[in-house]
Protein backbone atom coordinates (compact mmCIF):
# COMPACT_ATOMS: atom_id res chain seq x y z
CA UNK A 1 0.00 0.00 0.00
CA UNK A 2 1.09 3.44 -0.75
CA UNK A 3 0.60 5.65 2.36
CA UNK A 4 1.94 8.75 0.97
CA UNK A 5 -0.70 8.28 -1.73
CA UNK A 6 -3.50 7.37 -0.29
CA UNK A 7 -3.55 9.45 2.50
CA UNK A 8 -3.04 12.53 0.30
CA UNK A 9 -6.32 11.22 -1.28
CA UNK A 10 -8.43 10.11 1.44
CA UNK A 11 -6.69 10.87 5.03
CA UNK A 12 -9.54 9.22 7.11
CA UNK A 13 -9.14 5.93 5.16
CA UNK A 14 -5.60 5.78 5.70
CA UNK A 15 -5.26 6.16 8.87
CA UNK A 16 -8.44 3.38 9.99
CA UNK A 17 -6.33 1.19 7.13
CA UNK A 18 -2.99 1.66 9.62
CA UNK A 19 -4.81 1.72 12.64
CA UNK A 20 -6.06 -1.75 11.74
CA UNK A 21 -2.38 -2.44 10.56
CA UNK A 22 -0.39 -1.56 14.34
CA UNK A 23 -3.59 -3.70 16.39
CA UNK A 24 -2.92 -6.83 14.12
CA UNK A 25 1.17 -6.47 14.23
CA UNK A 26 0.76 -5.68 17.92
CA UNK A 27 -1.76 -8.97 18.24
CA UNK A 28 0.71 -11.40 16.30
CA UNK A 29 -1.82 -11.51 13.91
CA UNK A 30 -2.18 -11.08 9.88
CA UNK A 31 -2.22 -7.60 8.66
CA UNK A 32 -4.51 -6.62 6.05
CA UNK A 33 -1.69 -4.74 4.77
CA UNK A 34 2.08 -4.90 5.45
CA UNK A 35 3.36 -2.27 7.10
CA UNK A 36 6.15 0.40 5.18
CA UNK A 37 9.31 -1.65 6.24
CA UNK A 38 11.36 1.36 7.68
CA UNK A 39 7.98 1.28 10.16
CA UNK A 40 8.06 -2.41 10.75
CA UNK A 41 11.72 -2.15 11.80
CA UNK A 42 11.21 0.25 14.23
CA UNK A 43 7.86 -1.43 15.53
CA UNK A 44 9.49 -4.38 15.95
CA UNK A 45 12.16 -2.28 18.03
CA UNK A 46 9.81 -0.95 20.27
CA UNK A 47 8.82 -4.68 20.98
CA UNK A 48 11.93 -5.41 22.08
CA UNK A 49 12.88 -2.57 24.38
CA UNK A 50 9.37 -2.63 25.98
CA UNK A 51 7.78 0.38 25.15
CA UNK A 52 4.10 0.51 25.76
CA UNK A 53 1.91 1.35 22.38
CA UNK A 54 -0.94 2.13 24.86
CA UNK A 55 0.49 3.99 27.42
CA UNK A 56 1.98 7.41 26.66
CA UNK A 57 5.32 8.17 28.97
CA UNK A 58 7.36 11.02 28.68
CA UNK A 59 10.54 11.90 30.31
CA UNK A 60 10.93 15.13 32.64
CA UNK A 61 11.97 18.28 30.07
CA UNK A 62 15.31 19.79 30.31
CA UNK A 63 14.85 22.95 32.43
CA UNK A 64 15.20 25.95 30.66
CA UNK A 65 18.37 27.00 31.54
CA UNK A 66 19.51 23.75 30.45
CA UNK A 67 17.97 23.99 26.72
CA UNK A 68 19.52 27.45 26.68
CA UNK A 69 22.81 26.10 27.33
CA UNK A 70 22.36 22.90 24.75
CA UNK A 71 21.35 25.82 22.49
CA UNK A 72 24.17 28.25 22.71
CA UNK A 73 26.93 25.10 22.66
CA UNK A 74 25.31 23.24 19.42
CA UNK A 75 26.89 23.82 15.89
CA UNK A 76 22.82 23.68 14.98
CA UNK A 77 22.18 27.39 16.30
CA UNK A 78 24.34 28.18 13.08
CA UNK A 79 21.77 26.32 10.56
CA UNK A 80 18.89 27.68 12.20
CA UNK A 81 18.65 30.86 9.75
CA UNK A 82 18.60 28.11 7.01
CA UNK A 83 16.46 25.90 8.58
CA UNK A 84 14.06 29.07 9.52
CA UNK A 85 14.29 30.14 5.42
CA UNK A 86 13.48 26.36 4.01
CA UNK A 87 10.74 25.53 6.47
CA UNK A 88 8.69 28.27 8.56
CA UNK A 89 7.02 30.19 6.39
CA UNK A 90 5.41 27.39 4.28
CA UNK A 91 4.82 25.46 7.23
CA UNK A 92 2.88 27.97 9.40
CA UNK A 93 0.01 28.70 6.40
CA UNK A 94 0.46 24.67 5.95
CA UNK A 95 -0.64 24.82 9.44
CA UNK A 96 2.74 22.53 10.50
CA UNK A 97 5.54 23.21 13.26
CA UNK A 98 9.34 23.05 12.99
CA UNK A 99 10.87 21.00 15.80
CA UNK A 100 14.77 21.16 15.82
CA UNK A 101 16.12 18.24 18.53
CA UNK A 102 19.51 17.66 18.78
CA UNK A 103 21.36 14.08 18.85
CA UNK A 104 20.00 13.02 22.12
CA UNK A 105 16.17 13.82 20.60
CA UNK A 106 15.95 16.51 22.69
CA UNK A 107 13.91 19.57 21.51
CA UNK A 108 15.72 22.93 21.56
CA UNK A 109 13.87 24.97 18.83
CA UNK A 110 10.09 24.47 18.37
CA UNK A 111 8.38 27.07 16.15
CA UNK A 112 5.52 27.58 13.89
CA UNK A 113 1.69 27.95 13.74
CA UNK A 114 0.52 28.77 17.45
CA UNK A 115 -2.66 26.94 17.65
CA UNK A 116 -0.37 23.64 16.69
CA UNK A 117 2.02 24.44 19.30
CA UNK A 118 -0.51 23.95 21.66
CA UNK A 119 -1.65 20.24 20.32
CA UNK A 120 2.15 19.79 20.43
CA UNK A 121 2.13 20.53 24.08
CA UNK A 122 -0.98 17.96 24.61
CA UNK A 123 1.61 15.22 23.30
CA UNK A 124 4.37 16.37 25.33
CA UNK A 125 5.99 18.05 22.43
CA UNK A 126 7.77 20.75 24.17
CA UNK A 127 11.02 22.33 24.67
CA UNK A 128 13.63 19.72 26.64
CA UNK A 129 11.04 17.01 25.72
CA UNK A 130 13.00 13.67 25.32
CA UNK A 131 11.60 12.47 21.92
CA UNK A 132 14.23 9.18 21.81
CA UNK A 133 12.44 6.43 19.81
CA UNK A 134 13.00 4.32 22.36
CA UNK A 135 11.42 6.62 24.88
CA UNK A 136 8.76 7.58 23.19
CA UNK A 137 7.60 5.05 19.95
CA UNK A 138 7.98 5.47 16.41
CA UNK A 139 8.49 9.20 15.37
CA UNK A 140 9.55 11.77 13.10
CA UNK A 141 12.30 12.98 15.33
CA UNK A 142 13.57 9.84 16.82
CA UNK A 143 13.34 7.55 14.08
CA UNK A 144 15.35 9.36 11.48
CA UNK A 145 17.91 9.90 14.17
CA UNK A 146 17.87 5.59 14.36
CA UNK A 147 17.87 5.00 10.48
CA UNK A 148 19.71 7.89 9.69
CA UNK A 149 17.89 9.16 6.97
CA UNK A 150 14.58 11.08 6.13
CA UNK A 151 11.31 9.32 8.03
CA UNK A 152 7.49 9.96 7.37
CA UNK A 153 5.09 8.55 10.22
CA UNK A 154 1.40 9.29 9.57
CA UNK A 155 -1.02 8.72 11.94
CA UNK A 156 -0.95 4.73 13.38
CA UNK A 157 2.65 4.25 11.99
CA UNK A 158 3.24 5.81 15.51
CA UNK A 159 4.12 2.97 18.02
CA UNK A 160 2.17 4.74 20.96
CA UNK A 161 -1.15 5.21 20.57
CA UNK A 162 -1.37 8.72 21.55
CA UNK A 163 0.51 10.01 18.74
CA UNK A 164 -1.65 8.92 16.26
CA UNK A 165 -3.58 11.83 15.74
CA UNK A 166 -0.30 13.27 14.59
CA UNK A 167 2.05 13.31 11.27
CA UNK A 168 5.81 14.18 11.18
CA UNK A 169 8.57 14.46 8.46
CA UNK A 170 11.96 13.86 10.26
CA UNK A 171 15.47 14.40 8.63
CA UNK A 172 18.64 14.00 10.52
CA UNK A 173 21.06 16.68 10.17
CA UNK A 174 24.67 15.20 10.09
CA UNK A 175 28.24 16.49 10.24
CA UNK A 176 29.13 16.53 6.53
CA UNK A 177 32.79 16.33 7.82
CA UNK A 178 32.43 12.79 9.38
CA UNK A 179 28.86 11.73 9.30
CA UNK A 180 28.21 12.14 12.63
CA UNK A 181 24.79 12.67 13.89
CA UNK A 182 24.18 16.68 15.15
CA UNK A 183 20.71 16.48 15.32
CA UNK A 184 17.06 16.06 14.21
CA UNK A 185 14.94 18.58 11.83
CA UNK A 186 10.96 17.63 11.77
CA UNK A 187 7.39 19.17 10.95
CA UNK A 188 4.92 17.90 12.37
CA UNK A 189 1.40 18.68 12.78
CA UNK A 190 -2.11 17.39 12.74
CA UNK A 191 -3.21 14.05 10.69
CA UNK A 192 -5.22 16.30 7.82
CA UNK A 193 -2.50 18.64 7.16
CA UNK A 194 -0.18 15.97 6.02
CA UNK A 195 0.67 16.17 2.17
CA UNK A 196 2.90 13.62 0.12
CA UNK A 197 5.39 16.03 -0.54
CA UNK A 198 6.58 17.25 3.01
CA UNK A 199 9.21 14.89 3.49
CA UNK A 200 11.27 15.68 0.02
CA UNK A 201 10.96 19.23 1.53
CA UNK A 202 12.07 18.57 4.45
CA UNK A 203 15.02 16.71 3.50
CA UNK A 204 15.86 19.46 0.95
CA UNK A 205 16.33 21.83 3.56
CA UNK A 206 18.59 19.32 5.48
CA UNK A 207 21.02 18.61 3.04
CA UNK A 208 21.15 22.83 2.33
CA UNK A 209 21.68 22.97 6.43
CA UNK A 210 24.69 20.76 5.60
CA UNK A 211 26.19 22.70 2.94
CA UNK A 212 25.80 25.58 4.99
CA UNK A 213 28.22 23.71 7.60
CA UNK A 214 30.36 22.45 5.29
CA UNK A 215 30.75 26.04 4.04
CA UNK A 216 31.73 27.29 7.59
CA UNK A 217 34.31 24.09 8.36
CA UNK A 218 36.15 25.09 4.10
CA UNK A 219 35.79 28.94 5.38
CA UNK A 220 37.04 28.36 9.34
CA UNK A 221 40.34 25.95 7.58
CA UNK A 222 41.15 29.30 5.15
CA UNK A 223 41.18 30.86 7.94
CA UNK A 224 43.87 29.29 10.21
CA UNK A 225 45.82 28.52 6.95
CA UNK A 226 46.98 31.89 6.75
CA UNK A 227 47.59 31.45 10.53
CA UNK A 228 49.84 28.69 10.14
CA UNK A 229 51.71 29.95 7.18
CA UNK A 230 54.42 32.03 8.85
CA UNK A 231 54.65 29.62 11.70
CA UNK A 232 55.37 26.50 9.32
CA UNK A 233 57.61 28.88 7.63
CA UNK A 234 60.10 29.29 9.90
CA UNK A 235 60.33 26.01 11.86
CA UNK A 236 61.64 22.80 10.16
CA UNK A 237 61.27 19.50 10.73
CA UNK A 238 57.57 17.88 10.49
CA UNK A 239 54.44 19.65 11.46
CA UNK A 240 51.05 19.96 10.73
CA UNK A 241 48.04 22.62 11.73
CA UNK A 242 45.06 20.83 13.19
CA UNK A 243 41.75 22.77 14.39
CA UNK A 244 40.29 21.93 17.00
CA UNK A 245 38.64 18.60 15.48
CA UNK A 246 41.95 17.80 14.17
CA UNK A 247 41.22 18.98 10.37
CA UNK A 248 44.40 19.99 8.74
CA UNK A 249 44.54 23.28 7.58
CA UNK A 250 48.58 22.96 6.49
CA UNK A 251 51.29 20.21 6.89
CA UNK A 252 55.46 20.91 6.52
CA UNK A 253 57.69 18.01 5.81
CA UNK A 254 55.48 15.49 5.81
CA UNK A 255 52.90 14.14 3.99
CA UNK A 256 48.94 15.45 3.63
CA UNK A 257 46.51 14.03 6.17
CA UNK A 258 43.28 15.31 5.98
CA UNK A 259 42.59 14.35 9.50
CA UNK A 260 44.44 13.70 12.90
CA UNK A 261 43.05 11.54 16.08
CA UNK A 262 42.99 13.97 18.88
CA UNK A 263 42.22 13.61 22.44
CA UNK A 264 38.72 15.05 23.57
CA UNK A 265 40.94 16.98 25.99
CA UNK A 266 44.02 18.23 24.34
CA UNK A 267 46.43 20.58 26.04
CA UNK A 268 50.11 21.93 25.10
CA UNK A 269 52.84 20.33 25.69
CA UNK A 270 54.66 17.22 25.03
CA UNK A 271 51.93 14.66 23.71
CA UNK A 272 51.58 11.00 21.85
CA UNK A 273 48.90 11.07 19.29
CA UNK A 274 48.16 8.19 16.75
CA UNK A 275 49.61 9.95 13.53
CA UNK A 276 52.30 11.27 14.85
CA UNK A 277 53.97 9.47 17.85
CA UNK A 278 55.14 11.68 20.39
CA UNK A 279 54.70 15.37 19.74
CA UNK A 280 54.74 18.73 20.97
CA UNK A 281 51.68 20.62 21.13
CA UNK A 282 51.45 24.82 20.81
CA UNK A 283 48.04 26.54 20.66
CA UNK A 284 47.43 28.64 17.85
CA UNK A 285 44.20 31.12 17.37
CA UNK A 286 41.84 28.35 15.72
CA UNK A 287 43.82 25.58 16.37
CA UNK A 288 46.72 23.56 16.77
CA UNK A 289 50.65 23.38 15.82
CA UNK A 290 51.66 19.98 16.04
CA UNK A 291 55.61 19.34 15.74
CA UNK A 292 56.74 15.50 15.38
CA UNK A 293 59.49 15.03 17.83
CA UNK A 294 62.96 13.86 16.21
CA UNK A 295 64.49 10.72 17.01
CA UNK A 296 62.14 10.40 19.82
CA UNK A 297 61.25 6.78 20.62
CA UNK A 298 57.42 5.68 20.35
CA UNK A 299 56.55 3.17 23.57
CA UNK A 300 54.88 0.70 22.53
CA UNK A 301 53.48 -2.36 24.29
CA UNK A 302 50.10 -4.33 24.06
CA UNK A 303 46.98 -2.14 23.72
CA UNK A 304 43.96 -2.68 25.01
CA UNK A 305 41.05 -1.47 22.83
CA UNK A 306 37.54 -0.83 23.69
CA UNK A 307 35.17 -0.69 20.99
CA UNK A 308 31.56 1.10 22.72
CA UNK A 309 28.46 0.50 21.13
CA UNK A 310 26.39 0.50 24.36
CA UNK A 311 24.68 3.86 22.93
CA UNK A 312 22.91 4.60 19.43
CA UNK A 313 24.44 6.97 17.91
CA UNK A 314 27.58 7.83 20.64
CA UNK A 315 29.78 4.87 19.26
CA UNK A 316 33.53 5.16 20.11
CA UNK A 317 37.07 3.20 20.37
CA UNK A 318 39.35 3.79 23.34
CA UNK A 319 43.24 2.62 23.27
CA UNK A 320 44.70 1.99 26.36
CA UNK A 321 48.78 0.74 25.88
CA UNK A 322 52.20 1.44 26.58
CA UNK A 323 52.08 4.59 23.51
CA UNK A 324 49.09 6.40 25.24
CA UNK A 325 45.30 6.50 25.91
CA UNK A 326 42.92 8.14 23.45
CA UNK A 327 39.17 7.75 22.31
CA UNK A 328 37.58 8.71 18.93
CA UNK A 329 33.96 8.59 17.95
CA UNK A 330 33.32 6.47 14.94
CA UNK A 331 30.51 6.92 12.22
CA UNK A 332 28.16 4.27 11.82
CA UNK A 333 30.25 2.90 8.47
CA UNK A 334 33.29 2.44 10.85
CA UNK A 335 31.69 1.02 13.68
CA UNK A 336 29.61 -1.66 12.03
CA UNK A 337 33.77 -2.38 10.50
CA UNK A 338 35.46 -2.86 13.64
CA UNK A 339 32.45 -4.76 14.95
CA UNK A 340 33.13 -7.10 12.79
CA UNK A 341 36.90 -7.62 12.96
CA UNK A 342 36.31 -7.62 16.86
CA UNK A 343 33.86 -10.55 16.07
CA UNK A 344 36.38 -12.15 13.09
CA UNK A 345 39.44 -12.20 15.46
CA UNK A 346 41.21 -14.36 13.31
CA UNK A 347 40.87 -11.67 10.11
CA UNK A 348 38.07 -10.95 7.42
CA UNK A 349 39.37 -9.92 3.68
CA UNK A 350 38.19 -7.25 1.50
CA UNK A 351 35.60 -9.33 -0.29
CA UNK A 352 34.39 -11.04 3.08
CA UNK A 353 33.92 -7.43 4.41
CA UNK A 354 31.72 -6.46 1.58
CA UNK A 355 29.86 -9.54 2.02
CA UNK A 356 29.20 -8.80 5.35
CA UNK A 357 28.48 -5.23 5.11
CA UNK A 358 26.78 -5.42 1.84
CA UNK A 359 25.47 -8.83 1.06
CA UNK A 360 27.61 -8.04 -2.17
CA UNK A 361 31.22 -9.50 -2.34
CA UNK A 362 32.12 -7.79 -5.03
CA UNK A 363 32.10 -4.22 -3.32
CA UNK A 364 35.78 -4.50 -2.46
CA UNK A 365 36.97 -1.24 -3.78
CA UNK A 366 34.09 1.06 -1.09
CA UNK A 367 35.03 -1.45 1.68
CA UNK A 368 38.99 -0.68 0.85
CA UNK A 369 38.35 2.94 0.79
CA UNK A 370 36.71 3.00 4.36
CA UNK A 371 39.68 0.45 5.80
CA UNK A 372 42.28 3.08 4.75
CA UNK A 373 39.69 5.68 6.73
CA UNK A 374 39.89 3.33 9.71
CA UNK A 375 43.52 2.69 9.60
CA UNK A 376 44.63 6.70 9.58
CA UNK A 377 43.70 6.53 13.09
CA UNK A 378 43.93 2.75 14.18
CA UNK A 379 46.19 1.84 11.74
CA UNK A 380 49.52 0.76 14.65
CA UNK A 381 46.74 -1.67 15.55
CA UNK A 382 45.07 -3.14 12.82
CA UNK A 383 46.81 -5.74 10.23
CA UNK A 384 45.75 -5.92 6.65
CA UNK A 385 45.66 -9.18 3.75
CA UNK A 386 43.33 -9.96 6.24
CA UNK A 387 41.63 -7.44 8.20
CA UNK A 388 41.97 -7.70 11.44
CA UNK A 389 43.01 -6.67 14.60
CA UNK A 390 46.95 -6.36 16.07
CA UNK A 391 47.80 -10.39 17.63
CA UNK A 392 48.94 -8.62 20.69
CA UNK A 393 45.80 -6.07 21.30
CA UNK A 394 43.31 -6.89 23.98
CA UNK A 395 39.82 -6.53 22.53
CA UNK A 396 36.84 -5.89 24.36
CA UNK A 397 33.50 -5.23 23.21
CA UNK A 398 30.74 -2.51 24.78
CA UNK A 399 26.92 -4.14 23.54
CA UNK A 400 24.17 -2.65 24.62
CA UNK A 401 21.95 -3.83 27.30
CA UNK A 402 19.80 -5.67 25.37
CA UNK A 403 22.26 -7.10 22.66
CA UNK A 404 19.42 -7.33 19.64
CA UNK A 405 19.82 -3.51 20.08
CA UNK A 406 23.20 -4.11 18.35
CA UNK A 407 23.84 -0.62 15.97
CA UNK A 408 20.23 -0.34 15.55
CA UNK A 409 20.76 1.95 11.88
CA UNK A 410 22.57 -1.15 10.26
CA UNK A 411 21.38 -2.77 7.56
CA UNK A 412 24.45 -4.89 7.07
CA UNK A 413 23.75 -8.92 6.72
CA UNK A 414 26.38 -9.91 9.34
CA UNK A 415 25.05 -7.35 12.08
CA UNK A 416 21.39 -8.18 11.36
CA UNK A 417 22.64 -11.93 11.94
CA UNK A 418 24.19 -11.34 15.16
CA UNK A 419 21.35 -8.87 16.74
CA UNK A 420 18.66 -12.28 15.65
CA UNK A 421 20.94 -14.47 17.12
CA UNK A 422 21.49 -12.43 20.64
CA UNK A 423 19.55 -14.21 23.29
CA UNK A 424 16.91 -11.71 24.97
CA UNK A 425 18.51 -10.00 28.42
Amino acid sequence: MDVTHLAAVDSTRAARVLSEVRSARLAGQPAPVSPRPVIERSWQRMMRSGVDPDHDVRADPLSREEVQRRRETTVLRHVLPVLREGLLAAADVAHHIMVVADEDGRVLWREGSPPVLRKADGLGFELGADWREDVVGTNGLGTPAVVRRPVQVFASEHFVRSQADWTCAGAPLTDPRDGRLLGVVDVSGPLETMHPATLAWVGSVARLAEARLREMHTESLERLRAVAAPVLARIGGRALVVDPDGWTAAVSGMPYARRVALPKSLSAGSRWLPALGLCSVEPLAGGWLLRAAAGEPVPRGPARIVLDLRQARRWSVEVLGGAGSWTRELSPRHAELLYLLAVHRSGRSASGLAGDVFGDPGRTVTVRAEMSRVRRYLGAFLEHRPYRFAEDAEVEVLLPDDPRGLLPHSTAPAVSRQRRSAPAP
